[in-house]
């Protein structure tokens, strides 16, 4: 992995202040423009940090490092530096120092930052928010999902001196991560889209999830801002959190940004859309499915309104909008609708992609859920749960994939579910195999699960199996 500071060089000398370890081998060198943790797309002259994971040792990779140009090496304290004649710093912790470095950075740049967590579509938040303002402005923002501390640091060290907004994802799995990862990205404005079941074996109960959620409201000062969800139940705790202008959004209660009279027509939701700060009351057309995509267009359009854009210019970028890879993405294969959202799942995220299969005409609609990982004690009950939902949404058929998975369709039983309607695979492989009688002509597919899960391998079976002449919509 490769990060560039674009027109903002550095220097030995501030790696040595940022990160606070030790010069072991001292050369003269040009100034610095780029981070790297990875040898493989390493340049020359950039600043190498040597990260130990649970498989391999950083300073393993440094002699590579050093023969592919490093301008400079982070290595731990206590281990051999390479030969050459490179620059070494030694600390007790690179991925530390890595933070660290990445906080400096953030002290030089000068453009709003934006921090986005929550349970589930802070991705899907984050590319709206720079997509709507990628129109008119130059726009950085993590890639993929990198929103830990070593996603964060990249998106930081990806912005120069031409970016105007920074958008940056916080994730987190253990108490404190939100935290840390404030103290690197010193964001200006927040969004938090939502608090639910996620990360429970990290963060122990839903209260859990927004004390550390919370985190990210309670680092923006009083002249900054935060987006809260009105129709999310722990939006009172974080606002009182927050010493920042807070602006709401919302569809059930009334918001700063709100959105009613939703409609579901083919591959698009229309709704209308009342900002009363901004004297906008219009209809919206969002080429994407789901009362959830709403909500997460409602948050970027609420962060537009605590960057101070001018909402007018922001809504005509609306129509472009796309659903990312595995997120919601709809296909028609031969005679068969996809709904691939295979890419994560959540309690929350699930009874949300349920609503979305059936709001859309089928002669029938095939629902497909893998494990939810990431639940701890309350795995089984938020499986049988989430079963009992998609049993009382009236689904025609539902088909479990995985171990824990097998508690959705036990909540499905429960629930009156005949038992032709319920199939349970062990495995994405053994599901693959019966593709043929699990899917035909004029059904309406939606999958669905964590990461993990792995379903994204069913996805491809499916656009085998029924042509390749499949297209997105």
């Amino acid at each position: 992995m490769r990060w560039e500071f674009c027109v903002i060089p550095f220097q030995l000398s501030d790696v040595l202040a940022a990160c606070g370890g030790r010069l072991a081998r001292d050369v003269r060198g040009t100034d610095m423009s780029g981070v790297s943790t990875d040898t493989r797309t390493l340049r020359q002259g950039e600043l190498f940090v040597a990260l130990s994971g649970p498989n391999h040792n950083g300073n393993d990779f440094a002699s590579r490092a050093v023969q592919a140009g490093a301008g400079a090496l982070v290595l731990q304290e206590g281990l051999e530096a390479p030969a050459g004649e490179v620059p070494v710093v030694l600390c007790a912790d690179p991925r530390l120092a890595l933070s660290r470095l990445a906080a400096w950075h953030r002290t030089r740049l000068q453009m709003p930052v934006v921090g986005i967590t929550g349970s589930c579509g802070k991705t899907t938040t984050k590319n709206m928010l720079a997509h709507l303002l990628g129109g008119h402005r130059q726009v950085v923002s993590s890639p993929a999902s990198y929103n830990n501390d070593i996603g964060v640091p990249h998106t930081l060290f990806s912005a120069g001196a031409s970016c105007e907004t920074l958008v940056v994802e916080m994730g987190t799995n253990a108490p404190g991560e939100i935290e840390a990862l404030c103290r690197t990205a010193q964001p200006s404005g927040a969004i938090v889209t939502n608090v639910g079941a996620s990360h429970l074996a990290g963060l122990g109960s839903e209260e859990g999830v927004a004390r550390e959620k919370g985190a990210l409201p309670a680092s923006i000062g009083p002249d900054g801002w935060v987006v809260l969800n009105a129709d999310d139940a722990w939006s009172g705790a974080l606002r009182a959190r927050t010493r920042a202008r807070v602006l709401t959004f919302g569809i059930e209660h009334a918001a700063d940004v709100r959105a009613s009279d939703l409609h579901f027509e083919g591959e698009q939701t229309t709704f209308q859309l009342d900002v009363p700060l901004a004297g906008i009351r219009c209809q919206v057309q969002l080429p994407m499915l789901g009362q959830h995509a709403v909500a997460n267009l409602l948050a970027a359009l609420a962060a537009c309104v605590g960057l101070g854009e001018d909402l007018h210019q922001v809504l005509g970028q609306v129509g472009t909008l796309r659903d990312g890879r595995g997120r919601m993405q709809r296909r028609k294969v031969g005679g068969v609708t996809l709904i691939d959202d295979s890419y994560n799942a959540n309690p929350h995220s699930a009874r949300a992609a349920v609503r979305v299969l059936m709001s859309i005409p089928a002669s029938r609609r095939v629902l497909v859920l893998g494990d939810m990982h990431e639940l701890g004690e309350v795995s089984v009950q938020e499986h049988r749960d989430l079963g009992q939902f998609a049993a009382q949404a009236q689904v025609d058929l539902l088909v479990t994939i995985g171990t824990q998975a097998l508690d959705i369709a036990t909540g499905a039983d429960l629930s009156g579910m005949t038992t032709g309607s319920v199939r349970r695979f062990p495995s994405v492989e053994r599901a693959s195999e019966a593709i043929h009688e699990l899917v035909g002509d004029g059904d309406v597919v939606l999958v669905k699960g964590s990461r993990a899960a792995g379903l994204e391998d069913l996805v491809q079976r499916i656009l085998q199996v029924h042509g390749a002449e499949a297209h997105a919509f």
